[in-house]
C-alpha cells in the first residue's frame, strides 16, 4: 500500500467521509499483512471542518497560498526589524487578505457541498493568521494536511508608531487627569472613547470565548467520532474473522460428511467382498469334494 498516496486521498475527502475511508484502508492493510501501513493509516486523525476548508484551499489555490506565505514572511520581517512603516503596511494587508481568502476558501467549500458556519469561517481566519505569524505553522499548512486550527498567535498584533513610543517610555500607572492645555470636554471625549474601546474589547473577548467553546465542542465530537471509527474498524475485523471461521467450519462439516459417506461405501464394499469370498470358498469346497468322489 502506498501510504503517502492514501494520506493525500484521505485529507482531500470531506470530514464526514474521512473516518469510514480511513478504516477501510486499515482493514485492507491488515488483510495484506502490512503492519507498517496499518499503524500509519490508523493513526491519522479526522480534520475539523475549518482545517478541511483550509486544506481544500491549499489544494485548489496554489497562487493564493504563495501570496499568503509571502505576506507572512513580510510581516515577520517587519516585526523582527520593528519598522513601523513596514508593520503598518503589512498589517493593513493582513486583515484584508485574510478576510478575502477566508471568504474564498469558504465559498469553495460550499461548492464542494460542505456547509460553513460563522464559527468555522472564524476558525479559517485564525488558521490564516497563524500561518502569517509562524513559519512552522506556514510549512505545515502548505502541505494541506492540517487536522485542526493551530493556537492563535501571541504577540503578533499591530504596532503603530505611537504604540512603539509608549513601549519605549518609562513604565507607570496610567493617569486620568486632564493634560495641560486640553479642554475638559476633550478629556471627557477621550474617556468616552476609551470606554467604548473597552466595551469593544470586552465583546471581542466574549466572542472569542464563544468561538473557543464551539471549537472545543467540535474537537470533542471529532474525538468521539474517532473512537467510534476505531471501534467500528475492530468490529469489521472481528466480523471478517467470524466469517472466515464459519467458512472453515462449513468446509469441515462437508469434509466430514464426505468422509462418512466414503466410510459407509467402504464398509459396504467389505461386506460384499466378504460375502463373495465365502461363496467362493463354498464353491471351491464343493468342487474339491466332487473331484475326490470321482477319484474313488
Amino acid at each position: 500500500m502506498d501510504v503517502e498516496q492514501v494520506i493525500e486521498e484521505l485529507y482531500g475527502l470531506r470530514p464526514e467521509d474521512f473516518t469510514a475511508a480511513r478504516d477501510a484502508y486499515v482493514v485492507e492493510a491488515r488483510a495484506a499483512g502490512d503492519a507498517q501501513a496499518v499503524k500509519a493509516v490508523s493513526g491519522l486523525r479526522r480534520p475539523t471542518t475549518a482545517a478541511w476548508v483550509s486544506n481544500l484551499f491549499v489544494r485548489e489555490r496554489p497562487g493564493d497560498v504563495d501570496r499568503l506565505l509571502a505576506l507572512g514572511e513580510a510581516l515577520r520581517e517587519a516585526h523582527r526589524t520593528l519598522d513601523p512603516a513596514k508593520m503598518r503596511d503589512a498589517s493593513g494587508q493582513r486583515h484584508k487578505v485574510v478576510a478575502a481568502l477566508a471568504r474564498e476558501a469558504a465559498g469553495r467549500a460550499r461548492e464542494a457541498g460542505q456547509p460553513v458556519s460563522d464559527a468555522v469561517l472564524h476558525d479559517v481566519e485564525q488558521i490564516f493568521h497563524a500561518v502569517l505569524a509562524g513559519s512552522d505553522v506556514a510549512e505545515r499548512w502548505a502541505a494541506g494536511r492540517l487536522v485542526k486550527a493551530p493556537e492563535a498567535p501571541v504577540g503578533f498584533g499591530e504596532v503603530l508608531p505611537e504604540a512603539k513610543g509608549r513601549r519605549s517610555g518609562a513604565a507607570g500607572p496610567a493617569t486620568t487627569s486632564t493634560p495641560p492645555g486640553v479642554e475638559p470636554s476633550k478629556s471627557g471625549a477621550k474617556r468616552a472613547s476609551r470606554a467604548e474601546a473597552e466595551r469593544r474589547e470586552r465583546e471581542r473577548r466574549e466572542a472569542e470565548a464563544a468561538v473557543a467553546e464551539a471549537r472545543a465542542r467540535d474537537e470533542a465530537l471529532s474525538a468521539a467520532e474517532e473512537e467510534r471509527g476505531a471501534a467500528e474498524a475492530e468490529v469489521a475485523t472481528a466480523d471478517e474473522r467470524v466469517a472466515e471461521l464459519e467458512r472453515q467450519l462449513t468446509e469441515a462439516k462437508e469434509n466430514r460428511r464426505a468422509t462418512r459417506d466414503a466410510a459407509a461405501e467402504a464398509a459396504k464394499a467389505v461386506k460384499d467382498a466378504g460375502r463373495a469370498a465365502r461363496d467362493a470358498h463354498r464353491a471351491a469346497d464343493r468342487a474339491t469334494s466332487k473331484v475326490e468322489r470321482s477319484a474313488d
